[in-house]
Parts: C-alpha cells; structure tokens; sequence
C-alpha cells in the first residue's frame, strides 16, 4: 500500500511516501480501506517534533482519522464489521495510509448520507469542541471568545457556541476575509490573532476556546471574565511560556480557571455517542462539515505547508 511517512521530523519536505505492507488487524482490531484521512493540528505538532512521545521513531505514518470501509477484523472482533463504512480513530499515527488500523471501540458507522471526505472534518473537531465547551459551562448569554476558529476545532467551537445561545461570540483569525466567513458561522466580533482590531468588541470574556496556545497565551489569560474559563485544546501556535501560570495567580482575585481538554480522558462509548450524533446533524444541515481542500495522499507535505502557514479555512483531507 502506498503511505506518507516522516523521515525527519520538522519541516514538512521531511515526509515522504512510500511503499508498505498492508497491515494485520490485531486482538480488538480492525482493518480499514482509508477512503479520506483529516489533517489535523495534532498531525502538524507531532510532525514538528513537538510531542516528543510519538517523535521518536524516524518512518511513523502522521494521521490520527480515517474514514472508509472495514476490509478485515481482528480475531475477537465481529466480522460483520466487514464492508461497513466508517470513521476511525487511528491514535497518534496511522491515517495517512491506503489502509489503516484502528480500535474496534474507536470506530463509528457511517449515515449513507455523509460522505468520507465529510467525516474526517467532524469526526474529531467536533467532539473536541463540545466537551470542551461542557468543561467550560457556558450558561446562556455569556461571552465566547474562540481564539485561532478559523480551522476545524474553532469553527465547531463557534457553531456549538452560537447553537448554545452565547451571547457574544468572538473569534480571532488571521484576515477580514476570514473573519467575515466566521460571521455566517455565527461569530459576532471579529479579532486578530493579537486580540485586538475590534473596537465593540468585550474587553473580558466569561469563556475562551483556545487551540493555538504559543506565547501569546497569559494575555488571553488576563482577558477571562470573573470566574472566567479558558479551556486550551491545542497547541497549534506552540507551547506556551513555561510561566505562564503567573497569569493564572495575578488574576487569582478574579476566581479565573484554566483547563485542558483532550478526548483520551473521555469514556470511549461517550465519545461515539456525541460522534454518532454530530454525523446525523451534519447529514440533517445543523452542523456544518467545512472542507478547506482535498489533495491527494501524495501532497500530504504540500497539506502541511498549508497549515504551516495559516492558510487554511477549515479542514484538509487527504485521499488516496
């Protein structure tokens, strides 16, 4: 089967495509024929040799979703798992890839309706943004500022947000002209990525969606609200600076709380529940599946440069 791999970690010219044997589902397993595969921020912060974790071996497959049709099954897994369409949970790697392996409880069947392409844009944006907005609480009319929405994680934030009746939802992104794309999502104030640009705009915020993390983080810190949440999902502008609790204490009188969310503390059957139903509301119109580009698998470090570069609205997918 034809696969990216990362030779190097750092830039993207370090991946590079190859030829591999099809893998063997293992014990809990399944096999699947990748029809689409997202590019996530994760992939780009693993790629970078930012999670030193899954840096350590020269020859990973980058990809942590796929979508398409079981071909195989592991020994204890039900066959009848075979020929249904689905989208998987790869982990950190694996989904750039004609076939990939994943869990049999990090799957979920696909609605005839909604395409592969479609699935790989909701399948992890979506959930990341609704629990993190749960671990948040925002009651409604209070304000949301959703910092870096213009990619997949931040347009769910926006649309959840907007659904769960805010009362102001701020976005920051990089152009007027993205900005003005983030309005029809329900975004009402209109930020760069400093925070700044918008005069109406509130100078504190009851809730903050974070995916870009880096530098820039204590200043938003010192933007929350009394008894303000911030809730970082990402990293996708790096990691921040190492005192950047110093924020988090200067504004201790101010009740302010700082959390992380990552789905791998979700209950697995949670996870496919809220996924099941993020898929039925996409096919229903009520969730919207934004696709920046489709590309090829073998422009998979061109997909990277893209996000490199922040010039990607939505999310890209990669086909075989």
């Amino acid at each position: 089967m034809r696969a990216v791999i990362i030779r190097t970690f750092g830039d993207p010219s370090g991946m590079e495509v190859t030829d591999l044997p099809v893998p063997t589902p293992g014990v809990g397993e399944v096999l699947v024929r990748t029809e689409a595969a997202g590019v996530g921020g994760v992939d780009v912060v693993i790629r970078r040799g930012g999670i030193a974790e899954a840096a350590r071996d020269s020859g990973m497959i980058p990809g942590s979703e796929a979508a398409g049709v079981i071909t195989a099954t592991g020994p204890d897994v039900d066959p009848a798992w075979v020929g249904r369409r689905v989208w998987a949970f790869t982990g950190t790697s694996g989904a750039y890839a004609e076939y990939a392996i994943a869990r049999a409880d990090e799957i979920v069947e696909l609605p005839s309706d909604l395409t592969s392409v479609q699935a790989v844009t909701l399948g992890s944006a979506f959930p990341v943004a609704h629990f993190a907005l749960e671990r948040a609480r925002p009651i409604k009319g209070e304000s949301v500022l959703v910092r870096g929405a213009a990619g997949s994680i931040g347009l769910a934030g926006v649309e959840l947000a907007a659904r769960a009746g805010a009362g102001v939802i701020a976005v920051t992104t990089s152009s007027s002209e993205r900005g003005e794309r983030l309005r029809a999502f329900g975004a009402t104030h209109v930020l760069d990525r400093s925070g700044t640009g918008d005069a109406d705009a509130p100078a504190e915020f009851d809730v903050i969606l974070d995916i870009v993390g880096g530098p820039d983080l204590p200043r938003f810190i010192e933007r929350l609200s009394p008894n303000g949440r911030l809730i970082a999902v990402g990293v996708v502008g790096g990691f921040p600076p190492a005192d950047f609790g110093q924020a988090l204490l200067a504004g201790f009188r101010r009740s302010i709380t700082f959390g992380t969310l990552s789905l791998d503390t979700v209950p697995r059957e949670e996870l496919a529940r809220v996924r099941a139903e993020v898929f039925d509301d996409a096919v229903r119109g009520a969730l919207s599946p934004v696709v920046h580009d489709t590309l090829p698998l073998s422009d998979a470090a061109e997909a990277h440069r893209l996000m490199d570069a922040g010039d990607v609205f939505g999310r890209i997918v990669l086909v075989p």
